[in-house]
């Protein structure tokens, strides 16, 4: 992490908070044009910027990619994760997303529904104020920022057509809450907008920031979002373009480890395209004001010193048994631990840390998740929950991964073949025993290749359960564990059909 970095960090709105804090490290979460001075929140207090920090600090939060609602949705479906914890904690919520017990009336959905349409109305907000200001007077920072609000209700659009299928669009600033009572549009209607939110991200984000500003959005980030969207509805000649143009500008690389990736020190490294930053201090050493719970979530559920958290969003024996011999990343994903003292010569000690977990006895998972894996000092300098680990979106081997299956599926296997490799060489490191290099030109099994690539390279990060889906793959993998064809798309929340009157209808196949 950058160290001895001093700023003030200010964020209006649905989140206020108004602090002058000493950072340890440069993430970005302040104002663009400067330092705010205590006392200025009246005057930034309804601000465009002020919303545009609003989306920043909601896009952290528990619902939308930290806490356990974003995890059920976007990990646990998968057969690579599982609830984990104990039995009793969160039995409900175990039954509906790793067995795909799906209700209508889950807490869970309910969280991650209407917090994507608090992002996409502040969106429609900012987009609204910026729209009404005379093109000629309009600034630099109106420019950056309408392209942040376009980015952030693509972000939130794509995450819920994925979850929700066919859900309402609204693309307008509201002004009661009878204005938002519409009916579902097409997944195709979906997203033409979330096309056109990214498009217009791309012409006016940045291609870099300052050091300043780590963690604000780019052109990357939008570029790359839109890469993803495509794969989603396997438009490989749109997804190739999108990976490929973020590939030739030379803005990321994969020469970061992998084993350094998601530790503290691998922080906004070379390949960090999409970051969410969070920190700690010695004011505010656990809060959701400036850190998340995203490691706190995931931490070992054990007894005094390994009280690090609830231990939820854990990999399966499956996960473990999918990497190949020797791949270095099979100990950058899982974190060992025993149940008990008596069990310690049993594991091998976690690296870099060299420590040995203790969890509770009652833990039902096997493993836990090494990618929210916290620095031991950080933990006696702050608190133990982690709240200061920064939350991974979008990397560059997922893009290097989008242009090999891309150029696969498109006819171009040496092209493929050589994204791939890239991957497979910067987790080999030095060790040329391991990793062999792919060299088959069939397509089918190139694909197949590309495929246990993402799953591996990937692991525990958002995404396997949409790979299944879009693959074909959803019913193979996971119909022993209870999924179904419906089960791509989630009920919507009945609190909303409800308050809708009407007018909002149940996904096909619910109640």
């Amino acid at each position: 992490m950058k160290r001895n970095t001093i700023y003030k960090l200010c964020i209006t709105g649905l989140m206020a908070v108004c602090l002058s804090l000493p950072m340890s490290c440069a993430k970005f979460d302040q104002e663009p044009q400067g330092e705010w001075k205590d006392g200025d929140q009246n005057s930034i207090s309804g601000s465009i910027e002020a919303k545009i920090f609003t989306m920043y600090a909601k896009i952290r939060g528990f619902n939308i990619t930290s806490g356990n609602v974003a995890l059920a949705i976007h990990s646990f479906r998968s057969e690579d994760a599982e609830k984990g914890s104990t039995a009793s904690d969160g039995a409900e919520h175990g039954r509906m997303y790793d067995n795909f017990q799906y209700t209508s009336t889950n807490s869970i959905i309910s969280g991650y529904y209407s917090s994507h349409y608090e992002l996409i109305h502040l969106s429609n907000t900012a987009i609204k104020e910026i729209n009404e200001i005379e093109e000629s007077k309009r600034t630099e920072s109106d420019k950056v920022n309408f392209a942040e609000a376009h980015f952030f209700r693509a972000f939130a659009y794509f995450n819920l057509v994925r979850a929700f299928g066919e859900v309402p669009l609204i693309d307008f600033a509201i002004n009661n809450q009878d204005e938002a009572n519409i009916p579902k549009s097409s997944v195709e209607d979906i997203y033409k907008l979330i096309d056109k939110d990214l498009t217009i991200a791309e012409e006016g984000l940045p291609r870099t920031w300052p050091a300043a500003y780590v963690g604000r959005l780019t052109w990357g980030a939008a570029r790359s979002l839109h890469a993803k969207t495509y794969l989603m509805r396997s438009d490989f000649q749109s997804a190739y373009t999108a990976s490929i143009e973020v590939i030739q500008s030379g803005l990321y690389n994969l020469n970061t480890p992998f084993e350094q990736i998601f530790r503290e020190s691998g922080e906004n490294s070379s390949e960090s395209i999409f970051e969410i930053q969070c920190t700690a201090n010695e004011t505010y050493k656990a809060s959701n004001e400036v850190g998340s719970q995203f490691a706190e979530v995931q931490g070992v559920r054990g007894p005094g010193e390994w009280n690090l958290g609830w231990g939820w969003n854990t990999p399966t024996q499956e996960l473990a048994d999918a990497f190949e011999a020797g791949d270095p990343r099979k100990n950058e994903t899982l974190l060992y631990f025993v149940k008990s003292e008596s069990q310690l010569g049993t594991i091998q000690p976690n690296t870099p840390y060299n420590e040995r977990p203790i969890a509770n006895g009652d833990v039902a998972n096997k493993y836990y998740n090494k990618k929210a894996y916290t620095n031991p000092e950080l933990r006696k300098k702050f608190a133990k929950n982690g709240f200061w680990f920064n939350i991974r979106i979008i990397r560059y081997a997922d893009v290097v991964l989008m242009a090999a299956e891309a150029a696969n599926e498109i006819g171009n296997a040496g092209e493929a073949l050589t994204y791939l490799e890239m991957i497979r060489a910067r987790a080999r490191g030095s060790n040329s025993n391991v990793l062999p290099r792919i060299t088959t030109a069939a397509q089918s099994e190139l694909r197949e290749a590309i495929h246990h690539e993402r799953r591996i390279e990937l692991a525990m990060e958002f995404d396997r359960f949409y790979d299944l889906v879009r693959w074909g793959e959803a019913s193979a993998v996971l119909g022993s564990l209870g999924y179904q064809p419906k089960h791509r798309y989630l009920p919507l929340p009945n609190s909303q059909v409800t308050a809708s009157n009407g007018v909002l209808k149940q996904n096909p196949d619910y109640n």
